[in-house]
């Protein structure tokens, strides 16, 4: 198993983690704890998790390699549609220490 993580910088992790593991669970298997600010995630090809901190949302997803590119993309660009005007930036680092994929509102230069 491959895993990925990110740190996205947001005032509101709380709020953004519960809409994203809300809105993914109507196709995924997910869980949202209020008082631990941590959630995990269900896909039929591997696993994720969020966990809410001060100023940040760490996200993180754990899959066969095939498949972490589209879990990564799953998950950020729903966080970045939801954090739109906010403008938040998803930007993933697996494991072996090599940039994953990015995801960021469309008006963003990449």
């Amino acid at each position: 198993m491959s895993r990925s993580k990110a740190r996205v910088a947001t005032d509101r992790p709380q709020r953004y983690a519960k809409q994203l593991a809300s809105h993914l669970g109507r196709r995924s298997e997910t869980s949202w704890d209020e008082e631990t600010g941590v959630g995990r995630l269900v896909f039929q090809d591997g696993t994720g998790s969020l966990t809410a901190t001060d100023g940040a949302l760490l996200l993180e997803v754990e899959a066969e390699p095939e498949f972490l590119d589209r879990l990564e993309d799953v998950v950020g660009r729903h966080l970045v549609r939801f954090g739109t005007k906010d403008e938040l930036v998803v930007e993933w680092q697996r494991d072996n220490g090599q940039p994953g994929t990015s995801q960021r509102s469309a008006g963003d230069p990449a």
